[in-house]
């Protein structure tokens, strides 16, 4: 991915909106994320000191201390049905029901948002990095929690089964049609000769 992709906006020589990109990418960002943000930055701006000091990319306890009570319980309310969706092995193959969980109000405000990501970061993501998930729910959580990684992954397992279909052996099937058309018509037609032999014979018979 090009410093531009990472990043999140279009090249541009504008420091201030680099730097504020930069910002808005980091406060969803993992140690690994951060770190690749850290070199888009001097990518993008040309090598230079950034202007203004960013958060750090540690998940930060002033930012958790922001909930409140009624927050805090929704939070724990989300992580509450996500453990008991992964308790459902077919339940948790379907993204509507991830959707329905993580984009339910308030739970989509985006403090609640990134608290509810960092507690399932350490479980969920791994899982969604893998293809233990099913495309669409992988590609939900990537784009949900902004985890570039699983983003990143999913394009890959998607290229991959692409290359797949295109490299597998197409099976003709039509002569096969035709074989499987031509002995019932074979069929008839000695059934129809016998029961002629035998008016026939019949005939020869009585006469």
């Amino acid at each position: 991915m090009s410093c531009w992709e990472i990043l999140g906006i279009e090249p541009t020589g504008d420091h201030e909106e680099i730097r504020q990109a930069y910002e808005r990418q980091m406060k969803f960002a993992s140690a690994e994320e951060a770190r690749k943000l850290d070199e888009a930055y001097r990518e993008a701006a040309g090598g230079e000191p950034r202007v203004n000091p960013v958060p750090s990319p540690e998940p930060s306890p002033v930012a958790d201390a922001q909930l409140d009570a009624n927050e805090s319980q929704i939070v724990r309310e989300v992580v509450i049905q996500i453990k008991a969706l992964m308790n459902d092995s077919g339940r948790q193959q379907d993204a509507g029901i991830w959707k329905a969980i993580l984009c339910e109000p308030p739970a989509d405000q985006i403090p609640l948002r990134r608290e509810i990501g960092q507690q399932l970061e350490p479980w969920i993501r791994p899982l969604a990095e893998n293809g233990s998930f099913p495309q669409p729910v992988a590609r939900f959580l990537g784009e949900w929690f902004e985890w570039f990684s699983v983003q990143e992954a999913v394009t890959e397992q998607e290229q991959h089964s692409r290359e797949l279909e295109e490299n597998e052996p197409r099976v003709e099937e039509e002569p096969l049609s035709q074989t499987t058309n031509f002995w019932p018509a074979v069929v008839g037609w000695i059934i129809g000769l016998v029961i002629l032999t035998m008016i026939f014979g019949g005939m020869g018979v009585g006469g």
